[in-house]
């Protein structure tokens, strides 16, 4: 009995027991008692106590010797004997009577009589928590360790706010004072979590109920009255006012209906206008609504619906068992309730084995049908054989009434199962049955409309034709299938009953494929899963089900966790395929949904699979979709991607899209997308802009007459809004992209001066038309930017190109408009930009100066002479008498000099050409340096024209020209000017056009001619090797140095240190280590004694910019200590009185320097020590190495090598 009681107390801990033990011991442990003690269990209440009864018992205090009458019905013992309240608790307590036990426990606690066994069970939370194994009956009645645990709170509760009331004396111990905290462990802390919680969910559950029954009040609120309702009932013209709930209902109906039906965007939209509905769940239309069926099923039957019988029922909801009468409980007492459920079971299990029954009796009449049919099927093959095929079409259809309409699935499957299966479900045998009905159906039925009729005639009549053997036995059916069970044939599961039917027709195959393609896709390997793009795409093209397509396009798309490029071109070869297929409609439908949705894929593989299938499926989408969602979608991608991949992807399905579009409302749209890829930050995205969207965006202009009149118009307006704004420092970056789109609109514009000439009309491919020249065009950046291209072919370009030039030089530009523009409005504001821009920035030169080349080789020598030249020729004004006006030279010292050069003077190389350029580049060297003008154009011609080693001769031609030229200030120019061309050119060249021309410029009488030289023997230092050359410039720079005429040349000197501190760091570590730093030290010892302030500072200055770039060098010791901090102690004597700022660095420079010595001869101390303590650790090395050599595979051999020994 003990084991089965939840808390079986058998020994009790109380003093009043253990008194009253000794007395009545034998009357305790009574026959009696044991009889009925052992008829007790922990679910079934014994007859004499009444569960009722206990819980409706009186609920007075008695007396502190009185006993509780539900206490005396338990024990079942006369007023004559005496039993201990610890053995009614436990008998209590054994029989589940908690209540009962909790009256005993607060009365005895009033009384100020507490038992140990009540207090330590009712202080035990796990006494309270529900057990899975209690009987229904117990949990309805109250009486078990899950009953109305509310009650009882309630109950304890009330006596305690009454205990509260009463007088009583201090010590004595009641429920209020006890501390239940000693008598918990840690398990309590556990259950007042769990009681914190359950009190936070049944808040939860009220709030619930009450935003329910507001709803419930809210939708009643809304009823119309009945009067008005007959109203609306009796006038048929006026319609009743939809209620939230049926709003809230057809609302459900109506997006339910747009999804099944692939109206996805439609679905979006209408989700989003009615954001105060959950259309995911149908609880949310309301409580307790079923849910009708679907609007096509209310369609269907909106004419036919037929009054359902419905039966109904009182229920009960949330009743609180302090309501109900004191006599309910009594009602069906626990016998009565064991004796209806036992008769409800039986009654169940008769209903079962009468269905069973049925099912029986229904399968062996289908079996017999199936032997039937299969003697007929025998019967019309033998027939078959015999007779022709066309014998078996000719049975009248009307044998056969339901072959009307066949299922989809029905009648395109070839069963191979056959009987076989005698113990598998009716529905097996119902799909067999049906599936030969049909097979006949669809032999009887004319094809004549199928795309594929043919074929499917051809199937039915291969399949009629299949003869077997019979065997000429006498075995039963029975007999014969019982037999062919042993062939371990299963069709049971999925695969199997894939397996055994066999696809007669595409439509049939085409099902089998959507069925099983989502299984076979994750068990291929990653690396082999697009060969299975072919399949999917197939099934997904022809299966008849709009949700099945749906969902082999998304496993398309996903078919490839992370395509690779190979991949990816699959896919999108499949996708083309499938588009050219189904045509725009669907492409729209089920395509553009699958890109939608991987907009945001974490993969950039993923993403750029998007953006490059928007651009294959462009040619097959509607024109409002490829203009309106699918260019949203890429400038999404464009601004947000962070993949450079994906962006440069994104830009190249963008000139797709500009290559169909024909909405001139996006033309804006279209500028601000080039303007964004332009300046994207990474490099391969401005490439593809150039390679496409800006050549496919041209053309669309072309087409709208916008490229002259608008794109370029509105990028040379911004060009000149930069140089504004650029007065205190120019974006050079922006001025790039600009320039660089104009760049490429070049092509694109000599392509509409074409097409646009006047000749135009007399173009016919003759066959003597001379070819193209390779060296004709430019090298296009793609194949977008090649004028054959953009024209039609490289012969009509050959055509036209040939009528251009003899239009040209022959019979003029009048009425050419588009050549009129480019001449009288384009070029001129362009060069008038090119003035404006600063010289000395050789990015801002470089770019225009491309620019121009570009424009002059695309536009043709003739153009480039008659038209492009003399608009520069007129600005630059090179004559004899504006060789000392201001007016007339200002224009030299502008970027227009070196864009000119590099630009329009060398895009043809021929003799004519190269003589053009050394005249100009002569005229300018002379101008400039008699009228003392800044030679910074000059400077930034050579520097852009020595970049190409094919005109390091020429540029020697132009300076030998001022080498040789009678005035002083046009040999200082050239001398200066050497030293910009020599990086780059070859030693060979140097030592024989560049030395000897600089030892004639230094032969001369003048000492600033002298001194202009100093510089480009500095640069030869820093760039040649050869040993005889080196020698010949430190020879002669030493001459400078040593020679007493120029001791007092304070400008030659402030030339020679700067020129030290330039190439000083980069030049051969032996010239720097015996030429620059001692003399140097000289020069800044020489400076000590300098008398004039002014050039004192001029020299201190150029000595401190020299020893800085050196003192980065490796400067060995001694050097160190007699040159180096030798000349920096001089030098800081100077900064001393001079510039007090610059000493400080001075006296920091010497101390690191200072530092370096010691630590170098510190270091050399101790060399000896650390040459002798390697020998010592490679000593120890060994022997360690030999003590683990010994040591075999145990590990604690191994640990114990590294414990201290003892």
């Amino acid at each position: 009995m003990a084991a089965g009681n939840v808390n079986p107390f058998n020994v009790s801990d109380s003093e009043e027991e253990a008194e009253q033990r000794q007395d009545g011991a034998d009357t305790e442990r009574s026959p009696s008692d044991e009889a009925q003690g052992h008829s007790l269990g922990p679910f079934s209440p014994p007859a004499y106590s009444d569960p009722a009864a206990l819980l409706s018992s009186n609920r007075t205090s008695p007396s502190v010797d009185g006993i509780p009458a539900s206490a005396a019905a338990v024990s079942g013992i006369g007023a004559e004997t005496r039993v201990s309240l610890d053995a009614i608790a436990a008998q209590l307590l054994r029989d589940q009577y908690i209540l009962t036990a909790l009256e005993l426990h607060t009365e005895l606690l009033e009384a100020g009589r507490e038992l140990p066994r009540l207090r330590d069970y009712f202080s035990n939370p796990g006494n309270f928590e529900r057990q899975s194994g209690t009987p229904p009956a117990c949990k309805e009645q109250g009486v078990g360790p899950g009953g109305p645990l509310t009650a009882q709170v309630q109950d304890v509760k009330r006596r305690k706010k009454d205990a509260h009331l009463r007088d009583r004396a201090g010590s004595i111990s009641t429920l209020d004072s006890l501390d239940f905290a000693r008598y918990s462990d840690d398990g309590n802390r556990e259950s007042d979590e769990r009681v914190a919680v359950l009190e936070f969910e049944l808040r939860k559950a009220k709030e619930t109920i009450q935003a329910l029954r507001a709803n419930l009040t809210q939708a009643a609120e809304c009823e119309i009255a009945s009067q008005e309702r007959k109203n609306y009932k009796s006038s048929p013209e006026t319609q009743e006012p939809i209620r939230p709930l049926e709003k809230r209902a057809l609302n459900f109906l109506v997006n339910e209906y747009l999804l099944k039906n692939e109206y996805k965007l439609t679905s979006i939209t209408f989700s989003d206008e009615n954001d105060d509905q959950d259309f995911e769940l149908w609880d949310d239309v309301g409580l307790n609504i079923p849910k009708p069926p679907d609007l096509l099923q209310l369609y269907r039957n909106c004419g036919n619906s037929q009054p359902l019988h419905r039966d109904n029922v009182d229920v009960a909801v949330s009743v609180d068992p302090s309501d109900l009468p004191g006599d309910y409980f009594t009602q069906e007492p626990v016998q009565q309730t064991d004796v209806i459920q036992q008769q409800q079971q039986q009654e169940v299990v008769q209903e079962l084995e009468y269905q069973i029954s049925l099912l029986n009796s229904e399968k062996q009449s289908l079996a017999e049908q199936i032997k039937k049919l299969q003697s007929d099927i025998q019967a019309l093959q033998r027939n078959v054989s015999s007779e022709p095929t066309a014998g078996v079409k000719s049975t009248p259809s009307k044998e056969n009434p339901k072959c009307d309409k066949p299922p989809l699935d029905n009648g395109q499957y070839l069963d191979i199962r056959g009987v076989t299966e005698t113990d598998s479900s009716s529905d097996t045998t119902k799909t067999s049955t049906s599936t030969t009905i049909a097979t006949d159906c669809t032999e009887n039925s004319t094809t004549a409309t199928q795309p594929h009729s043919k074929l499917k005639a051809n199937g039915q009549q291969s399949k009629s034709s299949v003869q077997f053997d019979q065997p000429n036995r006498k075995l039963s059916p029975a007999f014969h299938q019982a037999l062919l069970s042993f062939c371990r044939m299963s069709a049971d599961s999925r695969l199997g009953s894939e397996v055994s039917r066999i696809a007669d027709s595409e439509q049939s195959v085409m099902l089998m494929l959507g069925r099983c393609l989502p299984h076979i896709v994750p068990n291929v390997l990653l690396a082999k899963r697009e060969e299975l793009i072919p399949l999917i795409l197939c099934t997904a093209c022809l299966h008849p089900e709009p949700k099945e397509r749906d969902q082999l396009l998304h496993i398309l798309f996903n078919l490839i966790k992370r395509p690779d490029d190979e991949q990816r071109q699959m896919i999108l070869t499949g996708c083309v395929a499938f588009a050219q297929h189904v045509g725009p409609t669907r492409v729209e439908a089920e395509l553009l949904p699958q890109c939608w949705e991987q907009i945001n894929h974490k993969y950039p593989e993923r993403r750029l699979l998007v953006a490059e299938a928007c651009g294959a499926l462009a040619p097959y989408l509607p024109k409002e979709i490829r203009s309106s969602l699918v260019l949203s979608m890429l400038q999404q991608m464009l601004a947000d991607d962070k993949a450079d991949m994906v962006r440069e992807a994104v830009v190249k399905s963008l000139g797709v899209i500009m290559g169909y579009i024909d909405d001139p409302d996006k033309y804006s749209q279209g500028f601000e997308l080039m303007l964004l890829s332009l300046g994207d930050p990474s490099e391969r995205v401005v490439s593809a802009t150039h390679q496409v969207f800006i050549p496919a965006f041209a053309a669309w202009c072309t087409e709208l007459g916008n490229l002259q009149s608008q794109l370029i118009p509105s990028l040379l307006t911004r060009i000149e809004k930069l140089l504004k704004q650029g007065e205190y420092g120019l974006d050079e970056h922006k001025l790039h992209m600009y320039l660089s789109a104009l760049q490429s609109l070049i092509p694109s514009l000599f392509a509409v001066l074409l097409q646009n000439a006047p000749f135009t009309s007399r173009v016919k491919l003759q066959g003597d038309v001379p070819p193209i020249e390779v060296t004709r065009f430019p090298r296009p950046a793609s194949p977008l930017q090649d004028v054959a291209t953009i024209v039609g072919s490289r012969e009509q370009l050959a055509v036209l190109l040939h009528l251009y030039d003899h239009q040209l030089q022959h019979e003029g530009t009048t009425g050419w408009d588009s050549l009129l523009w480019v001449v009288n409005q384009f070029l001129p504001q362009i060069i008038d930009i090119v003035g404006r821009i600063n010289v000395t920035s050789s990015t801002c030169v470089h770019e225009f100066s491309r620019f121009f080349w570009r424009l002059c080789r695309t536009f043709g020598k003739i153009f480039t002479n008659t038209k492009v030249k003399p608009q520069f020729q007129e600005i630059l004004r090179l004559s004899e008498e504006n060789v000392d006006a201001t007016a007339g030279n200002g224009i030299l010292t502008k970027a227009t000099v070196p864009i000119y050069a590099t630009g329009v003077l060398t895009c043809y190389n021929q003799e004519e050409d190269r003589k053009l350029l050394v005249g100009f580049l002569e005229d300018v060297m002379t101008t400039l340096s008699l009228s003392h003008a800044p030679l910074d154009s000059l400077k930034a011609s050579f520097v852009e024209l020595g970049a190409n080693p094919a005109y390091h001769e020429l540029l020697l031609t132009v300076l030998w020209y001022g080498v040789v030229h009678t005035s002083a200030l046009v040999r200082c120019t050239a001398a200066r000017m050497f030293e910009r061309v020599l990086r780059g050119m070859s030693e060979a060249l140097i030592d024989k056009r560049v030395a000897p021309a600089l030892i004639t410029l230094c032969s001369g009488p003048e000492f600033s001619v002298r001194i202009s030289t100093i510089p480009a023997f500095g640069t030869i230092m820093e760039t040649v090797t050869q040993k005889e050359l080196l020698e010949r410039v430190k020879m002669q720079l030493a001459s400078f140095l040593e020679d007493p005429q120029y001791q007092d040349q304070h400008s030659l000197h402030m030339e020679i240190i700067k020129t030290f501190g330039r190439v000083g760091p980069n030049a051969e570590p032996r010239f720097r280590d015996e030429f620059v730093l001692p003399h140097l030290h000289k020069l800044a010892l020489c400076n000590n004694q300098q008398t004039v302030e002014s050039k004192r500072i001029d020299i201190a200055t150029q000595l401190f910019e020299a020893y800085s770039a050196l003192s980065c060098c490796f400067i060995s010791e001694e050097l160190m200590v007699n040159h180096f901090l030798p000349g920096l102690r001089c030098l800081r004597t100077d900064m001393e009185q001079l510039s007090p700022e610059h000493e400080v660095i001075l006296s920091s420079m010497i101390k690191e320097c200072e530092i370096k010595v010691e630590n170098k001869a510190i270091g050399e101390a101790q060399g000896s020590i650390s040459i002798a303590a390697s020998l010592v650790g490679e000593d120890a090395k060994t022997k360690f190495l030999s003590k683990m050599g010994q040591l075999t595979t145990s590990g604690a051999m191994l640990a114990n090598v590294f414990q201290r020994k003892k």
